[in-house]
């Protein structure tokens, strides 16, 4: 969507309302063609696992009793995480996205839909190519239903016909989008585990950046952060949730997309005006180093001998 419709990253195309479409229909074809290589040629002989990671945030209505808004909140994640994922493990895109891209597009006078189609021998290609689903996860929004008048320029976001909310009291340590919600990672991971049939789930990706460089490296609130998600996982994994494994982002500072340097999501300051690129262990080092010791968290009782 970034990459494709709005421009803000690479490759910077300006595709209204189908380039971001267009761009993950390639995508999806393109990882099935990769597992059936995988697994045709050289399963038997390795033994090993081809997945996919998404990275999706958590879509949770304002009103949980109205069903406009629980509707809202169910396209919000159809359009983020089903959008890839249901084609994956259940054969074709969510209906709900091919009910609002088909009417919007038909409202524009388009014969056919902005969002592409499968044929019958692609979707069946398609279906089952994943040994494991790689989850990305950051934030979570509350979702109000929102109309959007089809006049306007189509994009990805005025498809969904919805508006994303926050709730000031959440912690914002980093940037504008990455709000402190460990709730909607449980919530998220319990829709996947109901949806895709629980499938074997690695969190690739998980963290927060800082809006100021602490020159102390004193980066508490990533601390509060990495304990609020990865207890969130742990009652995930209660709930009977197939999490295998987890993965913090990232253990260094490093390039960002548009933001470049200037968003630090590392375990390790770097400092980039360096020719020599020297590593800081930040607070969150000593922390993070304990809970993987422990493989969890550490026991306060347990005395070191």
């Amino acid at each position: 969507e970034k990459g494709y419709e709005t421009g803000e990253h690479a490759p910077g195309l300006k595709l209204g309302g189908s380039g971001a479409y267009r761009a993950a229909h390639h995508i999806i074809k393109t990882h099935a063609k990769v597992w059936h290589s995988y697994n045709n040629t050289w399963r038997s002989e390795q033994q090993g696992m081809v997945g996919i990671s998404l990275t999706s945030g958590w879509g949770e209505p304002v009103d949980p009793h109205s069903q406009t808004d629980r509707d809202a909140a169910e396209r919000y994640i159809q359009f983020r995480l089903g959008w890839f994922a249901n084609p994956i493990y259940r054969g074709d895109y969510p209906e709900v996205m091919k009910n609002y891209v088909g009417r919007k597009s038909a409202q524009q006078g388009l014969g056919t839909s902005r969002l592409p189609t499968f044929s019958v021998q692609e979707k069946t290609y398609i279906k089952g190519t994943s040994d494991f689903l790689g989850i990305g996860h950051f934030s979570t929004r509350y979702v109000i239903p929102k109309s959007f008048p089809f006049l306007q320029a189509s994009s990805y976001h005025t498809d969904r016909d919805l508006a994303e909310l926050v709730d000031p009291t959440w912690p914002a340590p980093g940037p504008k989008w990455l709000y402190s919600v460990p709730w909607g990672f449980r919530r998220l991971l319990n829709f996947i585990k109901t949806q895709y049939g629980n499938p074997l789930i690695y969190v690739t990706e998980n963290g927060v950046s800082e809006k100021v460089q602490c020159t102390q490296l004193c980066d508490e609130w990533r601390i509060d952060y990495l304990k609020g998600y990865v207890n969130e996982i742990l009652k995930a994994l209660n709930d009977g949730v197939n999490v295998k494994g987890y993965t913090a982002w990232s253990l260094l500072d490093k390039f960002e997309w548009n933001k470049g340097f200037s968003e630090r999501f590392g375990f390790y300051h770097i400092d980039f005006n360096n020719k020599n690129k020297p590593r800081y262990p930040k607070a969150s080092v000593a922390y993070y180093k304990k809970m993987i010791s422990a493989n969890g968290f550490p026991n306060p009782r347990e005395v070191m001998s």
